[in-house]
């Protein structure tokens, strides 16, 4: 899974299904051509630059995790007022695009076109189905993706002014979160109360501190920079400790008093996301917006089934090759409570995935032409929100792996999810969308299907690269695409075949390796979630299908670097519209070979 950055949970920065038209050779490095005046591609221009530049004035710092990234001095509004203010805006944006001559946009702004409406389509939806009310889920929380602001590097007395001022602003953001989330309560759209038990820790954990210095909020004030003068850093330092004392822990405090008095007792005893106020719509919505495709529960649900018979059988015979004689329930057993398939140590966890990604690292050049400048680090998952968080996430900067319940994170799953999570998975596509020329900002903005049907291509990836070195890592890869096949299942069982918990909870647990506490933290993360599990699998079948087509077509010709290549030079984009890319790059390179 890709790392969320600060506050994105609570932008909703997601995206949704367009079409395809013809590409340039690569979107990474197109001259940013100033459009004619008067031209549909400047009429274009003119409504996204102006609502890009209102976005970020709304949602300031949510669209960059990096450590030196600007630092805000305030957080967005989330009142109901500010939110339908929003809707209007985007209303009228999309009015505009409507009127738009999209055949006469030139080849690349046609493209953005395809790309920008269906994500101004996902932010309007947001906020029509008032999903503002339910700021949310077992895995990702507001007020714990506050805290990842803390890992930003202050560089200059404003920096510090800046985070200063974001702390005082806490209060007044969690009291809009939490008139929402009432709101929600009184309507029936809140999280479901099954899989709130034991959330309330990820709140006050950052409650329970001696001391303002001892807490996460104040570690980029333990290492202010040499050029902000000593007398200057302690009043900086002074201030901070303040803020946190007499605003955040205080927030903090307010926060879990109501999520243990109104929110727990008062949230939705359903399940599913069909039994929420007009469900079924907003179900459908969710689909759209994590898939890029407009598919229904019904079928999505007969991919998955089909995904796990294949991925079973596979499974089966890794297994015989590891010299088991067992059946398959023993196996899983077997590999659950094992020693030797589990760390002792939070570093020694964390230096096998570096040994993982290292390995990796010398295997890139042989797979792809075009590598990233950016590098990323491994980190342990911060202690807030480990208990509930998956086994690792990734992004352009950072690979975070969990290490909190070492039973529960084996081993032979670790290669997998450093080939996901890191490079040639989430870091490495990260960054080179960081690194893109000549596109609008909207188009570096993460798509779910591109980009975990991409991370999930890349575990397949590694058997090809020879990443996995035993028969049980083979076996960790094939239960994590089990997994992701399974989620296919779960999800729309969950949110239109009215399964129960403990109907997903068995079934996650039959047809995975994954731990006993993993299985019950992902069926939480789906409930609460419902979609974003969708994403992975339907992703990877896309892509595995356009690297298939690919080579069929091109033969003794077909050059896995320049695939690679090719799939990852638009940026992230809808899948259809990156079928179309792929075949507009096969007729390419079909061209060029018989040239």
């Amino acid at each position: 899974m890709k790392f969320r950055a600060p506050l994105l949970f609570v932008l909703g920065l997601v995206l949704g299904t367009p079409v395809w038209a013809n590409a340039p050779d690569c979107a990474c490095a197109r001259t940013a051509a100033v459009p004619a005046p008067g031209s549909a591609d400047a009429k274009f221009a003119a409504i996204y630059s102006a609502e890009w530049t209102w976005r970020q004035q709304q949602f300031p710092g949510g669209d960059d995790d990096s450590a030196t990234a600007p630092v805000p001095d305030r957080l967005p509004r989330v009142d109901a007022k500010s939110q339908q203010a929003r809707l209007q805006y985007w209303n009228a944006v999309l009015k505009k695009l409507a009127a738009i001559p999209v055949g006469k946009l030139s080849p690349a702004s046609r493209i953005d076109y395809e790309v920008y409406k269906p994500q101004i389509e996902n932010l309007a939806a947001d906020v029509r189905f008032r999903q503002y009310e339910m700021p949310f889920n077992s895995d990702s929380q507001f007020w714990s993706d506050l805290g990842f602001m803390s890992g930003r590097r202050l560089r200059t007395v404003k920096d510090a002014e800046n985070y200063i001022a974001l702390l005082n602003d806490v209060p007044r953001w969690f009291d809009e979160n939490i008139v929402n989330m009432r709101a929600g309560l009184k309507r029936g759209f809140s999280v479901p109360r099954a899989v709130l038990a034991g959330r309330d820790v990820s709140i006050s954990t950052y409650m329970n501190v001696k001391s303002p210095q001892d807490s996460d909020f104040y570690k980029p004030f333990k290492s202010l920079p040499a050029t902000i003068p000593v007398d200057e850093q302690a009043k900086l330092q002074a201030e901070c400790a303040a803020a946190i004392r007499d605003k955040v822990i205080p927030a903090y405090a307010k926060l879990l008093k109501f999520f243990d008095d109104e929110y727990v007792p008062g949230a939705r005893s359903t399940l599913a996301a069909e039994a929420l106020p007009d469900g079924r719509a907003y179900y459908r919505q969710q689909i759209r917006e994590y898939t890029t495709l407009d598919l229904d529960p019904d079928a999505i649900h007969r991919i998955g089934l089909k995904e796990v018979d294949r991925i079973g059988k596979e499974m089966n015979a890794t297994m015989k090759a590891t010299g088991f004689t067992g059946d398959m329930p023993a196996f899983l057993h077997f590999l659950r409570t094992d020693p030797r398939f589990y760390a002792k140590t939070p570093d020694e966890l964390l230096m096998h995935a570096a040994w993982i990604a290292k390995r990796v690292d010398g295997k890139l050049a042989q797979y792809f032409g075009k590598l990233p400048r950016g590098r990323f680090g491994i980190e342990p998952v911060p202690a807030a929100i480990a208990p509930f968080w998956t086994a690792g996430r990734g992004g352009p900067h950072t690979y975070w792996v969990n290490t909190y319940d070492l039973p529960a994170r084996p081993l032979y799953n670790l290669t997998a999810l450093t080939l996901h999570e890191s490079a040639p998975g989430h870091a490495l596509q990260g960054e080179l969308v960081e690194e893109m020329q000549g596109v609008p900002d909207f188009r570096k903005v993460y798509i779910s299907a591109y980009g975990e049907g991409w991370a999930l291509y890349c575990e397949y990836l590694g058997k090809e690269m020879g990443i996995y070195r035993t028969p049980y890592d083979d076996f960790g890869r094939e239960s994590y695409d089990m997994w992701r096949a399974a989620r296919l299942v779960i999800d729309t069982g969950l949110h239109h075949l009215g399964w129960t918990r403990a109907q997903a909870i068995t079934y996650l647990a039959d047809h995975t390796a994954l731990s006993e506490h993993e299985v019950e933290t992902e069926v939480d993360r789906y409930i609460s979630w419902p979609g974003q599990a969708l994403s992975y699998k339907l992703g990877e079948l896309k892509i595995l299908e356009l690297r298939q087509l690919a080579e069929s077509e091109l033969g003794a010709k077909f050059d896995i670097r320049k695939f690679h290549d090719a799939v990852l030079e638009t940026g992230s984009v809808p899948l259809p519209v990156l079928e179309d890319h792929i075949k507009a790059f096969i007729a390419e390179q079909r061209k060029t070979n018989a040239g």
